[in-house]
């Protein structure tokens, strides 16, 4: 008679389904109020990231590349649904095996928000509440399940179609609900709003005019100012930071001689300076697209770190960002008056786009962004090497970071027509300049191209060249040598641990 009392199959995965569903909405509704990325869905999603291995994080990086969040994302939830199915088959007969996993996997999302550094101990209440609420109705749906049984062991019937399409459209709805509530109230604080209401920055200090030979897009070459909405992106935020203007601070603390703390409007009152400065990802490989350049408007960071009194011994300036990401950069590099780096406020005239660190972000030119480039950072601490140790640092990469010499063909494509063929690219050497870029087709001799004007030493610069290319395949490959005299490596190397290294060389066939 017990086994005829047992949960059907659809039923059973249904109660596991609805509980799955009311959790992560009651979750997401608390968190809208104790801080976003206390959702037990991105928090685990967090947890994923900050401790995954770091052969699956460059395997993620080089496979996925910008799409490794939404993988990651669809996969959380696949992993979520499978085990809610589960929960719900184990709980056939009696609950108990469904409520152990729920209790499980609540207690992961209790510890994936209590390791998170940006959150305060109350962002506890949105994984304990979704545990409770996903506790509640797992219980009452297997209850509703489960056919009733009378005093005189008359076997009654489960809830009718009905019933059932009701109760789970009502679950579904309320969770729905609760799930857009906790969006709307997270997101009330609106950075778009704040951002808008900064206006256009305007430098009193600005960078030279871009002469009209900077770049040579007609040629197949990249613009020499790249677009915000075109400027590559890479870091972990899973969730981009919602922060105001007003709400904003940056704290330097540390190795100092007297802690100060800083608003945005602070740093919007002084003096604005504008510097051309080309960004690269320490993650690119040979010939790849994450590097883009833009107009930097902000302050000297070395004024800032004066006024805070650096203190001998000082190596390492630990930053974090509001999502708890954690850079390291060479103190003497920041220090350093004609390195330039900076507090950035804006890009191309405008407010810092919200993806790319809006209100404030760091930008040291020549090291690569993972060791010079914390966007949305709030707090900055002198200290020294042993002492703290950044993200990616204890993820196997290196210490300072600088940007090496490299170069990259843009044109021409995989096919082109026998005869004269226009080769363009980029090459880069931050905070030393390209001195010269060189192609040679085949095994031929190294041809000297045409540079662009150089605006910066901590820009990118443009070249092209044309050459004859007779019928057949072909492999055209790129060196560039910087102001040092250094010509790149042929030496092909991974980008672990401090960039990638050897000549970008693409195969075209000429007919």
């Amino acid at each position: 008679m017990d086994d005829e009392r047992r949960l059907t199959f659809p039923q059973a995965a249904l109660t596991g389904l609805l509980s799955l569903v009311a959790a992560l909405g009651a979750g997401h509704l608390v968190a809208g109020f104790v801080g976003y990325t206390a959702s037990p869905f991105i928090a685990v999603a967090n947890f994923v990231i900050d401790h995954s291995p770091h052969a699956v994080v460059a395997w993620a990086e080089q496979t996925l590349e910008t799409w490794d969040k939404p993988v990651l994302k669809l996969g959380l939830a696949v992993v979520l649904v499978l085990f809610a199915l589960l929960a719900g088959q184990l709980s056939r007969r009696t609950p108990l095996p469904g409520q152990v996993i729920v209790g499980v996997l609540g207690a992961a999302g209790v510890a994936a928000v209590y390791v998170r550094t940006d959150l305060g101990q109350i962002a506890l209440l949105a994984p304990v509440i979704a545990t409770v609420v996903a506790l509640v109705v797992f219980t009452r749906l297997h209850s509703f399940f489960r056919p009733k049984v009378f005093f005189d062991d008359r076997e009654g019937e489960g809830p009718d179609r009905r019933k059932v399409l009701i109760t789970g459209a009502s679950v579904a709805a309320g969770a729905g609900v609760a799930a857009l509530t906790g969006q709307l109230v997270g997101t009330r604080k609106n950075a778009e709003e704040s951002r808008a209401a900064v206006g256009r920055l305007v430098a009193a200090r600005t960078a030279p005019p871009i002469p009209p030979d900077a770049d040579f897009v007609k040629f197949g070459t990249p613009p020499y100012l790249t677009p915000s909405k075109d400027f590559y992106r890479i870091d972990t935020a899973l969730v981009v930071p919602q922060v105001r203007t007003e709400d904003w601070r940056l704290r330097i603390h540390g190795m100092v001689d007297r802690e100060v703390t800083y608003t945005y409007d602070d740093i919007r009152s002084r003096p604005l300076i504008e510097r051309d400065i080309t960004l690269c990802c320490v993650s690119n490989e040979v010939g790849g697209p994450y590097l883009s350049n833009a107009r930097w408007i902000g302050v000297d960071l070395r004024d800032l770190l004066n006024e805070a009194g650096v203190r001998p011994g000082a190596e390492q300036l630990f930053a974090t960002s509001v999502d708890g990401w954690t850079c390291g950069s060479p103190v003497e590099a920041a220090m350093d008056p004609q390195r330039g780096a900076m507090l950035a406020i804006g890009m191309d005239g405008e407010p810092l786009p919200i993806e790319h660190g809006f209100p404030a972000r760091i930008v040291i030119p020549g090291l690569y962004g993972y060791v010079s480039a914390t966007k949305w950072v709030t707090d900055l601490e002198i200290t020294t090497w042993q002492a703290r140790e950044a993200y990616w640092l204890g993820r196997g990469w290196g210490r300072e970071g600088p940007v090496k010499t490299q170069s990259r063909i843009d044109a021409p494509g995989s096919a082109v027509n026998a005869g004269k063929v226009v080769v363009s690219g980029i090459a880069w050497a931050q905070h030393t300049g390209v001195a010269k870029v060189e192609i040679r087709v085949d095994q031929g001799p190294w041809r000297e191209t045409v540079l662009s004007a150089e605006t910066s030493k901590d820009t990118w610069r443009m070249w092209w060249t044309e050459i004859d290319i007779p019928a057949g395949h072909h492999r055209i490959a790129v060196r560039a040598t910087d102001q040092s005299g250094y010509t790149q490596t042929e030496t092909r190397a991974g980008t672990v641990p401090d960039g990638a290294t050897g000549w970008h060389t693409v195969s075209v066939d000429a007919r």
